[in-house]
């Protein structure tokens, strides 16, 4: 955190543990404290919006404070600065280049920054996975429909996921001559699946095909070192897995593709009489906003990075979807498309669940037993997608699976 914001009330220095235990909730309790969910909600849906921790909170307000009482010295003095000392700290978090990297408000804005960024031709093919988020598709979609000729192809994944590679294939036997952009969800939205993005990527290049890795859900949940992926684009949102503050992302470019990037929204880049040079720097200024939910990307990392520690942060969570995995399995008789393993899930995981109306099981879930987590249907299957963060324990799990056992008895 810069030097110059105050220290927050709110701090996990005298709540964490060195040895906390991965499966005794009573060493967690104290975690619930810096996400005040509101009274009587069970919060099981941390992949779709993560509640921000009080400490980020705090030090966003503060970035608000200083912005509000004099808007002339941070927008003329603080914000370039200020902007590129988060930006680095948010390289050194995902291991990227820092000058290969921007703020975006989210996934879904960095990679409309992406395709409206991309030079299609007729004839040529985006080619997108079964799996992959509605809305991304429909970026795609209204991008080939603004070139005559280009075109929108899915590939469509194995039902059951038996190892990386034949996932990995599945994907590529989709590509052709004409593909030209593959984009590829590091962690899936509808199922919670962790794909093997590394090799696909590096199959991809070696077809001269450019990737974008859609990649919202990754962040914190699972590994991530950017430099080694040999990805062209990534996009990202901080909000989830992470804890910073709504409106958070990123977007990377990779150096051959730099040049082509145009910014969403043009303005000075960098304040007058500073003129942008640089691809990134055409993003730092884009009129009059407030950028706070950038500059406390650093608070929410040092949280889970330093404070927390993300291995036991991913271990913790892993082990709490694993127990929904289980008990939920057990429920249903059910088997996930996925083996019962931390390479094919982290701290969220998907479950089939018997045929039905999906929105009136999820709105039944919230009205009669204030839970929320997403029920969805996809490819024909209805199923349920459970997100753990450290503020969730046994209890939250097994009040999720005896509400199901009412509610899907009753249907």
């Amino acid at each position: 955190m810069p030097a110059h914001i105050r220290k927050t009330e709110h701090t996990m220095d005298d709540i964490i543990h060195p040895a906390l235990s991965i499966e005794d909730d009573s060493s967690w309790l104290a975690m619930r404290d810096q996400w005040p969910i509101e009274p009587e909600t069970t919060y099981l849906n941390h992949g779709s919006f993560g509640p921000t921790p009080l400490v980020v909170r705090e030090c966003q307000q503060e970035w608000q404070r200083r912005l509000a009482d004099q808007p002339m010295d941070f927008y003329v003095r603080k914000i370039e600065p200020a902007w590129k000392n988060a930006r680095k700290r948010l390289a050194d978090f995902v291991e990227a280049d820092e000058n290969d990297l921007v703020f975006a408000e989210n996934s879904t804005a960095a990679m409309n920054v992406v395709a409206n960024s991309v030079s299609l031709k007729p004839g040529d093919q985006v080619l997108l996975t079964d799996h992959e988020y509605g809305a991304v598709f429909r970026i795609w979609r209204r991008a080939c429909q603004q070139t005559t000729g280009a075109e929108v192809t899915t590939a469509k994944l194995p039902s059951r996921f038996e190892s990386p590679e034949q996932v990995g294939d599945s994907i590529l036997a989709a590509a052709t001559e004409r593909t030209r952009m593959l984009i590829v969800s590091h962690v899936t939205s509808p199922t919670a699946t962790i794909l093997p993005v590394h090799a696909i990527c590096e199959e991809a290049r070696r077809r001269g095909i450019s990737v974008c890795i859609d990649g919202p859900h990754a962040p914190a949940q699972v590994p991530l070192s950017i430099n080694t992926l040999a990805c062209d684009f990534y996009t990202a949102s901080l909000h989830k897995w992470v804890s910073a503050p709504f409106g958070s992302g990123f977007l990377y470019v990779s150096k051959p593709h730099q040049e082509k990037i145009e910014p969403p929204l043009l303005s000075w880049g960098r304040l007058p009489p500073q003129t942008p040079d640089a691809w990134w720097e055409e993003f730092v200024w884009q009129g009059t906003r407030d950028p706070s939910a950038y500059l406390a990307t650093g608070a929410a990392i040092d949280l889970m990075e330093r404070q927390l520690g993300l291995s036991i942060f991913r271990a913790r969570t892993h082990f709490l979807a694993n127990y929904a995995r289980h008990r939920i399995i057990e429920l249903t008789g059910l088997e996930p498309q996925t083996p019962d393993s931390d390479q094919w899930y982290g701290s969220m995981v998907g479950l089939p669940l018997p045929p039905g109306n999906a929105a009136d099981l999820q709105n039944a879930l919230w009205q009669q037993y204030k839970i929320e987590t997403p029920v969805i249907e996809h490819n024909g299957q209805r199923s349920i997608r459970v997100s753990c963060h450290v503020y969730n324990c046994h209890a939250d799990i097994d009040l999720l699976v005896e509400s199901l056992r009412t509610l899907l008895a009753a249907e």
